[in-house]
């Protein structure tokens, strides 16, 4: 999965991760701001963040295998935005504006997440206010979200075990009946952990 690992590299020593977690917020969310409102005449502007991610990663000390690796992985949710725009008037530039801001955006948030613990963004969430609810809330995702992929590592184990030769059909059924599966856990692992909580004296 895309999220596991990521910490891994977070504790990478480099230019950019030495830097102060609510500079590099700032910086991260301000470019994403401007990528998203400038209007695509601006161009100058879309190839000088890029060339900035790029140097970016380039001292983060991160293979650039990774690197590719995750834009390719999140670029077909970006594609998915960008086909909705085709039916539109003017679809082809549109797809193309949308494209590219989103691909920035994603690059940008990545070169965040891959140089900076997710511990410090909590931080730094809470210095500037951020509800607390909302801080509270995105621990703990982050937290149990290694716990769902030890649960999928596990039923993926299950199923190798149990199966030798399928299908392609048969192996999207398999996927689909796990997928199932892992939502209808995760929610009752999610219901005994909330009570849990609740009895503990935390409140919402």
């Amino acid at each position: 999965m895309l999220g596991i690992g990521m910490e891994t590299y977070c504790w990478v020593n480099s230019p950019v991760r030495r830097l102060p977690t609510g500079l590099k917020m700032a910086i991260a969310f301000l470019g994403v701001a401007l990528t998203a409102l400038l209007p695509l005449f601006c161009w100058p502007w879309f190839v000088g963040w890029l060339c900035v991610l790029l140097a970016a990663m380039g001292v983060s000390r991160i293979p650039a295998k990774v690197w590719v690796k995750r834009v390719l992985y999140l670029e077909p949710f970006a594609l998915g935005i960008g086909v909705l725009s085709l039916f539109q008037p003017g679809g082809w530039v549109v797809f193309a504006g949308i494209l590219l801001r989103s691909t920035l955006s994603l690059m940008t948030m990545l070169l965040l997440s891959h140089t900076t613990p997710f511990v410090e963004i909590l931080r730094v969430m809470r210095w500037a206010r951020v509800p607390g609810l909302l801080v509270s809330t995105l621990a703990l995702m982050y937290r149990y979200l290694y716990v769902l992929a030890e649960e999928l590592a596990r039923m993926q184990r299950a199923r190798a075990c149990r199966t030798f030769r399928q299908s392609p059909p048969s192996l999207w059924k398999s996927a689909a009946l796990m997928a199932g599966q892992l939502f209808v856990r995760s929610t009752e692992r999610a219901e005994r952990i909330y009570a849990a909580m609740c009895s503990r004296g935390w409140k919402s």
